[in-house]
């Protein structure tokens, strides 16, 4: 006998049908584009409500005068101070990665080179080039 039925019979109560869980596929996204707005707007939130938990903890705070309220007011605060840092971080990155994708690879001069074979390899790849 399994502990299913077991208890089932101990309590006196149908034994409870076993569901199997299904799983919604998501489709991802590789657009850098559409991630980094994804991300903007996650913080932007965040730090909205951030915003209006600070106000409502500080009141909380003036109203109690307890020195734990001011403690998570301090904290509340940083943490939004946090985002907004973070928010400006993300914007930095992009734009660094968006120069870094416009420029084009510098051009490299080669003052001294080094050919390491024979010089009849050295006249095929010269002629190779020609």
């Amino acid at each position: 006998m399994n502990m299913d039925k077991k208890l089932s019979d101990i309590f006196d109560i149908k034994p409870a049908e076993i569901i199997p869980e299904t799983f919604e596929v998501v489709e991802t996204s590789n657009d850098d584009d559409a991630d980094f707005e994804f991300a903007r707007r996650n913080i932007k939130d965040l730090a909205e409500k951030g915003k209006i938990a600070v106000d409502n903890i500080l009141e909380v705070a003036r109203a109690t005068d307890h020195p734990r309220a001011y403690e998570v007011a301090a904290t509340l605060i940083k943490s939004v101070g946090d985002l907004n840092k973070d928010l400006m971080d993300l914007r930095k990155k992009r734009k660094l990665l968006m120069d870094n994708m416009s420029t084009s690879s510098p051009e490299i001069n080669v003052n001294q080179a080094v050919f390491v074979g024979s010089t009849a390899e050295l006249i095929k790849a010269i002629k190779r080039v020609e």
